[in-house]
C-alpha cells in the first residue's frame, strides 16, 4: 500500500541541486565539418555560456574554455553570441567586454572588434564568407544607436558599417552571390511582434548602397528572411493572424505568395537575436516549427506547400538551429526532457540522435504529465497546462486537496508549452500542483490572442490567471484555500496585481517583478522603453492609468504574504522596484522576505541562486499553507 503523507511533505529525489544541474539553456547550434557545435549555459560555473562540440565518434569536447563566457548584451537579452566559421574557428561575444573574439584551433582567442566604450555585438552569423552582426552603441548616448556590420577576421580586423536607418535591426541574410542583404527592422514604439519591416538592400563595395521595404503590409511583423537564390526570398509573416511561411521574388511587382498556410505559428516574439523557426534542407524543402499551444515540426515542400509531420522529442520552445542535407538541429524541451538538443533527419524520421540534454537524473515516473486545459474567462478562452502532484512512492490522505501554484510567464508577450520542467517537477513531486497559464497576451495562439492584452496589462492577465486557477478549484482538483501565484519580470507584475485585485491567492512569489509602471517607463532599457505604450498607454497622456494600475498605488490592498527575489545587476527591472515593495510591506507589517542576489541580472543563471530560491520558496509556502517540508532550511519572514 502506498504510504500516505500530507501534500507538500512528500520526500522527493528532485532536489534543488539537481534542478540547478538540469537547468542549462541551449544557446544555438551549428553543423561544423562533420561535427555538431552548440552553446550551453553552465549553472555550476556562474551560469557562463560555453560552446561544446560532439565529434563523429560521439565524444563531447569543450570548444570555449573557462573563464570565457559567450553572452551578448544587445537589447539586454542578447542572443546570437557565437557562430562557427570555416576552418574550425569560433567567433563569440565575450560577456565582460562585449567585443567579438576569434578562437582558432591551437591559438588563444584574439579580439576582432576594438575596445570602444559601451559598444555591444550580437546576432553573429557567418554567411558567404562574411561575419555579420548587430552592433549596439551606447557610448555617450541617451538612446543607443544600432546598425548591421560586417567584421573581418584577418590579422588586421576592421568593422564595416552595412546599414542602419531604424531603431532596431535583426536577422541579416546575405543572398548566395552576396549581391543583396535582407533584414528585419522596426522602430519605436512598436515591438517586433507588433510591426516590423522586411527590407532588402543592394550590396555595392561591401556595404548597402540602397535599400527598400519589401514587406507588403505595414501592420504585420515579418521575421527570419532566408534566400533560396539571388532573387528568391523566403520569410515568415502574419497577415492572416498567424506567422506562416511566405515567398517573394525580387521583381518589379514584388510577388508575394504563401507557401503552406496553417492555423499555427512558424515564428514568435523576437526577444533575443538567436531563435530560428525554420531551416532550408535539400530537395526544395524546409523543416519548420509550428506552434498552436504546443510545438511540432513539419517538413514543407516549397513548391506544393505539402506539410508532413516530423517526429521530434521537443514540444516547447522549439528552435530549428541549423540544417545540413536532410538533417536539422532542433533545440527545445520535451515531455521527459527539461532542455535538449536533437539531430533529426527528414529522410529518416525514426533516427533521432540526442546531442545534449534530453534526460533527467531521476526516473521518468517522477515527471508530471502536462494536461492541456482551457477555461472560460471574462475576455475569452484561457489556455494553460496543469501539472498534478506526481510521486510514485506517496499519496495524500483521503479527502485532502492539494495546494497549487499558478506559474505566470514573463514577457508578457511570451509562451509556455506542456514540456517537462525540472522546476515544475520539484513542486509536483512534493505534492504541490502547478498550473502554467498562457494568459491573454501570450504568443503561440495567433495575433488576436496576443493582442488581447493591448491597453489591458494588469487587467486581462490577472483575470485570466484567476479564471484558470478557479477552474481547477471548482473542479475539485485544487484546495481553494491554498493557492499561490509566482512569476518573474512581467509575470511578477501579474503576481502583484493579482494580489491587490483579487482575494483568490494566499501567497505570492515575485521574482524581479514590476511594481511601479512610471518608474519602469523611466528606468528600463531602450528595447522595452516604449513597450508600455501598447500594454497600457503612452505617456504623459496615460499617466493616471499608470498610477491606477501600479501595485505600489494600492498598498492598503497588498496584505498577502509575499516572497520577493531580485538580481542586483538587473537593468530591465532595476532593484529599486523590489526594494520599494519590500519597504512598503515592512512598514505595513505584511509577512514577507526579500532575497537580493549579487552577480544576477534579469533571470537567474547561477546554480547557487537556483538552489537558494527554490528552497526558500518551498519553506515560504510551507509556513503560509501549514505544511512542514522536509530537508529545507526555514526561511525567516519579516
Amino acid at each position: 500500500m502506498t504510504p500516505e503523507l500530507p501534500y507538500g511533505t512528500w520526500p522527493s529525489p528532485i532536489t534543488a541541486e539537481s534542478v540547478a544541474a538540469a537547468s542549462p539553456r541551449i544557446e544555438g547550434a551549428r553543423f561544423v565539418d562533420g561535427e555538431v557545435w552548440w552553446g550551453e549555459t553552465v549553472p555550476a560555473e556562474g551560469g557562463r555560456t560555453t560552446v561544446r562540440r560532439r565529434l563523429a565518434s560521439g565524444a563531447v569536447e569543450e570548444v570555449l574554455p573557462a573563464p570565457w563566457n559567450a553572452r551578448s548584451g544587445v537589447h539586454e537579452y542578447g542572443g546570437g553570441a557565437w557562430t562557427a566559421l570555416d576552418g574550425g574557428r569560433l567567433a563569440f561575444v565575450e560577456k565582460q567586454d562585449q567585443r567579438v573574439w576569434l578562437l582558432a584551433p591551437g591559438e588563444p582567442p584574439r579580439p576582432l572588434t576594438p575596445a570602444a566604450g559601451d559598444v555591444r555585438y550580437g546576432g553573429l552569423t557567418w554567411q558567404e564568407g562574411r561575419l555579420l552582426a548587430v552592433r549596439e552603441d551606447h557610448d555617450g548616448r541617451r538612446r543607443p544607436r544600432r546598425d548591421l556590420v560586417a567584421i573581418s577576421t584577418d590579422d588586421d580586423p576592421e568593422v564595416t558599417d552595412l546599414v542602419a536607418d531604424s531603431d532596431f535591426l535583426a536577422q541579416p541574410a546575405l543572398s548566395p552571390g552576396g549581391h543583396h542583404l535582407a533584414w528585419i527592422a522596426w522602430n519605436h514604439p512598436a515591438m517586433p511582434w507588433d510591426r516590423t519591416e522586411l527590407r532588402v538592400g543592394r550590396i555595392e563595395d561591401g556595404t548597402v548602397a540602397e535599400w527598400a521595404t519589401v514587406s507588403p503590409d505595414a501592420a504585420t511583423a515579418p521575421l527570419q528572411p532566408v534566400w533560396l537564390d539571388e532573387d528568391d526570398l523566403l520569410y515568415v509573416d502574419d497577415p492572416t493572424g498567424r506567422w506562416n511561411l511566405w515567398r517573394m521574388r525580387l521583381s518589379a511587382d514584388l510577388d508575394h505568395r504563401p507557401v503552406s498556410p496553417a492555423d499555427a505559428d512558424t515564428g514568435g516574439p523576437l526577444w533575443t537575436l538567436g531563435p530560428r523557426w525554420y531551416a532550408r534542407i535539400d530537395g526544395g524543402r524546409v523543416v519548420a516549427a509550428r506552434t498552436n499551444g504546443a510545438d511540432e515540426l513539419a517538413v514543407i515542400d516549397l513548391e506544393s506547400g505539402e506539410a508532413t509531420p516530423l517526429p521530434c522529442p521537443a514540444i516547447a520552445g522549439v528552435s530549428v538551429e541549423d540544417a545540413s542535407g536532410s538533417r536539422v538541429l532542433v533545440s527545445g524541451a520535451g515531455t521527459d526532457a527539461p532542455a535538449g538538443l536533437w539531430l533529426v533527419d527528414a529522410d529518416r524520421p525514426g533516427e533521432i540522435v540526442t546531442v545534449s540534454g534530453g534526460s533527467t537524473p531521476w526516473d521518468a515516473e517522477w515527471n508530471p504529465r502536462a494536461v492541456p486545459v482551457t477555461y472560460d474567462g471574462p475576455h475569452g478562452p484561457v489556455h494553460a497546462f496543469a501539472y498534478p502532484p506526481t510521486n510514485p512512492d506517496h499519496t495524500a490522505p483521503a479527502g485532502e486537496k492539494p495546494p497549487y501554484i499558478v506559474f505566470v510567464h514573463g514577457g508578457p508577450t511570451s509562451h509556455v508549452g506542456g514540456a517537462a520542467s525540472a522546476k515544475i517537477g520539484y513542486w509536483t513531486s512534493r505534492g504541490i500542483g502547478v498550473i502554467d497559464v498562457n494568459y491573454g497576451g501570450s504568443s503561440g495562439y495567433g495575433r488576436a490572442y496576443r493582442e488581447r492584452l493591448l491597453g489591458q496589462w494588469g487587467v486581462v492577465d490577472v483575470d485570466d490567471v484567476v479564471a484558470a486557477v478557479r477552474g481547477l478549484a471548482d473542479a475539485g482538483l485544487a484546495d481553494p484555500d491554498r493557492l499561490a501565484i509566482a512569476g518573474g519580470s512581467a509575470g511578477g507584475w501579474t503576481v502583484l496585481c493579482a494580489l491587490y485585485r483579487s482575494d483568490v491567492f494566499g501567497a505570492g512569489i515575485s521574482r524581479y517583478g514590476v511594481a511601479d509602471l512610471r518608474a519602469l517607463a523611466r528606468d528600463t532599457h531602450d528595447f522595452e522603453s516604449r513597450y508600455l505604450d501598447g500594454m497600457v498607454g503612452p505617456l504623459p497622456e496615460a499617466e493616471e492609468l499608470y498610477l491606477e494600475r501600479s501595485p505600489l498605488s494600492h498598498l492598503d490592498r497588498l496584505t498577502t504574504p509575499l516572497l520577493i527575489e531580485q538580481g542586483l545587476e538587473d537593468r530591465v527591472v532595476p532593484p529599486s522596484q523590489s526594494e520599494a515593495l519590500r519597504n512598503a510591506l515592512a512598514e505595513k507589517g505584511v509577512p514577507h522576505a526579500y532575497l537580493p542576489f549579487e552577480d544576477e541580472g534579469h533571470g537567474f543563471r547561477r546554480a547557487e541562486t537556483i538552489v537558494r530560491t527554490l528552497e526558500a520558496e518551498l519553506s515560504f509556502l510551507g509556513q503560509v499553507f501549514g505544511f512542514d517540508p522536509p530537508g529545507v532550511e526555514r526561511l525567516e519572514l519579516d
